[in-house]
C-alpha cells in the first residue's frame, strides 16, 4: 500500500510560490524500497477542466488526457511551470498533470549520497503504480530522458507519445559541441563541478537556467559571476525571482550540490555509462542501465512495437540539440522523422525559453 504525505519532508526550499502546484494538488509520496526508502517524493497531481481544478488522485477526475514532466539538472518540476501554463491555456479539454521532483531536487528530501539517472529512475518506477496512470504523454528534458524513459519503459501500456526536449537516451555523438568542449574549451560544463566552489552551485543553477543561450563563452561566465555577486547582496532578478530563488535554495544542502555536481560529471558518458566511485556506495557501473534502454526502446516504443507519438523541441546551443542527437533519436523511433521544432537562439533550457513551443508539441502528440 502506498504512502503519501500532506507536508514535505526536510527540503531545503522554503516559501514555496504559489504556482508551484494547485492548492489540494501536492503531495510527498513514501519512497517504500531501495536505497532511499522512506524518503518523500514531491508529486504535483492535478487535473485541469471544465472550469475545475481537483487532485489527480481523487478517482472521480476522468481526464482526457495525461501528461507526466520529468525535470533533469541543475533544475526541479517548477522549470515546467510556463509549459503547463501554456498548455492549459491552449486547450478545452480535460488534462491530468503529473510533475515529481527527484531526491534532492526541488521540494523533495535531500539526497544521502550522489544519485544518478539510474537511482532517479529506479525511485519513479516505484512510484507510476501509485499514481493509476494510463495514455501518458511522457515529457523528458536533460537527465529527465534516461529516468523518464528508463522507468517507463517498465510499464510501457502506458505510454501513448514522447516528447523530447534536449535530452538522449542514447550514446551521444562525438562529434562537437560535447559537454567537454561546451561553451567553452578552457572550461567546459563537464569541468565546472571542480570548479565552481559548492557554496556558489545554486547561484550557477539559477543563472545557467534563464541565460543559457548563444553567446561568447567569457560573457556567459562574466554575467554569471556578477549574478552570483548580485546574489550576495541580495538583489533579486527582475525576471522570475521565485523561480530564481527555488533553483538556488535547492542547493543549500551539502549532498543535493554533491548529488547535482555527479550529473554534471556524467555528462561525456551520456547514454554509453561508465564506472565511477561513489564516496558513499563505492564502485558504481552505469552502463548496464543504459543497455537496457538501448534494447527495448526501438522494440517497445518503435513502430514493430505501439508506434507511440513521438515529438521533439530543442535548442541547437547545446550538445543535447544537435542534429546528429535528433538522428539517433529517430534511428530507434522513426515516429520523429518530420516532428522535430528547432530554435538555433536557444541553448539547453528550452522549456524555460520557449515553452509556447514545447506546449504545442504536447498537444500535437497527444491531440489536445
Amino acid at each position: 500500500m502506498s504512502v503519501w504525505y500532506d507536508q514535505p519532508g526536510d527540503t531545503p526550499v522554503e516559501g514555496v510560490p504559489t504556482d508551484y502546484y494547485p492548492t489540494g494538488c501536492g503531495s510527498w509520496f513514501e519512497i517504500p524500497e531501495g536505497r532511499d526508502t522512506g524518503k518523500r517524493l514531491f508529486v504535483r497531481d492535478s487535473v485541469h477542466g471544465d472550469g475545475r481544478i481537483e487532485p489527480g488522485r481523487s478517482g472521480d477526475a476522468n481526464p482526457d488526457h495525461t501528461v507526466v514532466f520529468v525535470h533533469g539538472n541543475p533544475e526541479c518540476s517548477y522549470t515546467y511551470r510556463h509549459v503547463i501554463t501554456n498548455l492549459l491555456n491552449e486547450t478545452d479539454e480535460t488534462v491530468r498533470i503529473v510533475a515529481m521532483d527527484h531526491v534532492g531536487f526541488g521540494l523533495s528530501d535531500t539526497a544521502d549520497y550522489e544519485l544518478v539517472c539510474m537511482d532517479h529512475a529506479e525511485t519513479l518506477a516505484s512510484l507510476v503504480p501509485a499514481l493509476d496512470l494510463e495514455d501518458v504523454t511522457l515529457v523528458v528534458h536533460d537527465w529527465g530522458g534516461p529516468i523518464g524513459v528508463g522507468a517507463f519503459l517498465q510499464y510501457p501500456d502506458l505510454v501513448s507519445n514522447l516528447v523530447i526536449c534536449n535530452s538522449t537516451v542514447l550514446p551521444m555523438p562525438a562529434d562537437e559541441p560535447t559537454y567537454t568542449t561546451y561553451p567553452a574549451r578552457w572550461l567546459p560544463w563537464a569541468r565546472t563541478p571542480d570548479v565552481i566552489p559548492d557554496a556558489l552551485w545554486g547561484d550557477l543553477a539559477a543563472y545557467v537556467l534563464f541565460h543559457a543561450t548563444p553567446t561568447h563563452p567569457a560573457r556567459l561566465y562574466a554575467e554569471w559571476a556578477r549574478y552570483a555577486a548580485a546574489q550576495r547582496l541580495g538583489l533579486s532578478p527582475a525576471r522570475d525571482p521565485d523561480a530564481h530563488r527555488v533553483f538556488r535554495q535547492q542547493f543549500r544542502d551539502p549532498v543535493n550540490v554533491r548529488s547535482s555536481k555527479r550529473l554534471v560529471r556524467q555528462t561525456p558518458y551520456w547514454g554509453h555509462g561508465n564506472v565511477y566511485d561513489e564516496p558513499e556506495l563505492g564502485q558504481r557501473d552505469t552502463a548496464p542501465f543504459y543497455e537496457r534502454i538501448r534494447r527495448s526502446l526501438a522494440k517497445t516504443w518503435g513502430p514493430r512495437g505501439h508506434d507511440i507519438g513521438v515529438r521533439a523541441v530543442v535548442g541547437r546551443w547545446d550538445p543535447c540539440g544537435k542534429p546528429s542527437v535528433l538522428g539517433r533519436w529517430q534511428e530507434e523511433l522513426p515516429q520523429l522523422a518530420g516532428n522535430v521544432t528547432a530554435f538555433e537562439d536557444v541553448g539547453h533550457f528550452v522549456e524555460e525559453e520557449r515553452p509556447r513551443a514545447v506546449a504545442a508539441a504536447i498537444r500535437s502528440a497527444a491531440g489536445l
